[in-house]
């Protein structure tokens, strides 16, 4: 039996031509496939009445007014209602289905409210609308504990209940509707040259994701990676093909990015340097700096000298630890990561030299680099962001 999971986020189903469009890909799903699950998200974006944000917005969620489980009641009221608005819907077109809730669909959940981690999906119940041939619209980012309290799973929850719905039932795809064409080679409002890429691995995506680009939710890429199973990011608004994210056992990379090195250029901004001379117990610093909640991205050690990146919300906290070890350092502000992601990079030599003289060439000051196999990230101040993203680009014919 071929089955397809189709999850539809806020910009989806927020107007009524949305809507629409919402429900033709839905019909002409039931062409190709014998079964259909659809998990849809609250409808639009901060300001829309249901959207997730909006609700959030109605109390000072930052308050110990009330509890986790009565937030997370708020929260999953939106998803609810676009389930069951698409679920009319559709049965006023003749097609059977049926709206539920997060805790009917047999989502179950931990106790940790606002953030639940999913633990199984029981079946049986979207099992029996299956065999019926009536279609489970199920709400997004929600779920239940095993005491039936509301959960919810937190930003992104909606990428994920459908990923772990697609495992569950055995999806030949999991196809993620949004409003843009699929994954690009970078930020198309930096970069007007930015193409739609065909198809990325898992792990490119994992790394694209860790380095700033706006792509699906980790979540849910590891478990589709974990049951082997496509992720297709499509639009909901137009006909393209969208960015197939695989492990290349069905898909094979082509067109757009065939025989590139580089697949993506991310970037992340509001970041800042620190220099550390001297001596100090660098075992006991940087575990200061992570009990005061300071990540660090990039980091080279040297035996008298360490260099460090972390975000700019938490320069005070830094700067702190510092004192504690009454250390010697330099900051430099408003600091920007650009990094290539690019599995097929590994072992090839020169890409490196290229980067360098790519930026170089456009008079980038590079502040730091980083590197992995799949992955050269470099630190610029974030003045050169556009100048440098537009470069690279270009350097490695991305086009």
């Amino acid at each position: 039996m071929k089955l397809v999971v189709q999850k539809f986020g806020g910009t989806s189903v927020a107007t009524e031509e949305g809507r629409k469009r919402v429900l033709t890909i839905i019909n002409e799903a039931t062409k190709k496939y014998d079964n259909i699950i659809v998990v849809v998200s609250a409808m639009g974006r901060y300001g829309a009445p249901y959207a997730t944000d909006t609700l959030l917005g109605l109390i000072d969620h930052k308050t110990d007014t009330l509890e986790p489980a009565e937030i997370d009641l708020l929260l999953s009221t939106g998803e609810i209602i676009t389930s069951v608005v698409i679920s009319y819907e559709l049965k006023k077109m003749g097609i059977k289905s049926m709206a539920l809730s997060g805790s009917k669909a047999g989502i179950v959940t931990n106790n940790e409210h606002t953030k639940a981690d999913v633990m199984h999906i029981e079946k049986s119940y979207i099992d029996g609308l299956l065999k019926n041939n009536i279609i489970p619209v199920i709400a997004g980012f929600q779920g239940r504990t095993i005491e039936y309290d509301v959960t919810t799973l937190g930003r992104g929850g909606s990428d994920t209940s459908a990923a772990l719905l697609g495992e569950a039932f055995n999806a030949e795809a999991i196809e993620i509707y949004t409003d843009v064409d699929g994954i690009m080679t970078a930020d198309p409002k930096i970069c007007g040259e930015a193409i739609t890429i065909d198809a990325v691995s898992y792990q490119e995506v994992f790394q694209m994701a860790d380095s700033g680009a706006k792509v699906i939710h980790k979540g849910a890429v590891e478990v589709a990676r974990r049951a082997n199973i496509p992720l297709i990011i499509k639009n909901t608004f137009s006909d393209h093909a969208g960015t197939a994210i695989t492990g290349y056992s069905k898909f094979e990379k082509k067109n757009t990015i065939k025989d590139k090195i580089i697949t993506s250029i991310a970037h992340q901004l509001d970041r800042i340097q620190f220099s550390v001379t001297g001596e100090i117990d660098v075992d006991a610093f940087f575990a200061a700096l992570a009990a005061n909640d300071v990540s660090i991205d990039i980091i080279n050690i040297f035996p008298n000298y360490r260099v460090f990146t972390t975000d700019s919300n938490r320069e005070i906290e830094a700067i702190k630890v510092m004192d504690s070890f009454n250390a010697s350092y330099n900051l430099i502000r408003n600091c920007a990561k650009v990094t290539v992601v690019g599995e097929r990079m590994t072992g090839v030599p020169g890409v490196m030299a290229k980067i360098i003289h790519s930026l170089k060439s456009e008079d980038v000051e590079i502040l730091q680099t980083a590197d992995s196999l799949a992955t050269i990230a470099c630190l610029i101040h974030d003045k050169d962001l556009i100048k440098a993203i537009k470069a690279l680009h270009k350097t490695f014919e991305m086009v």
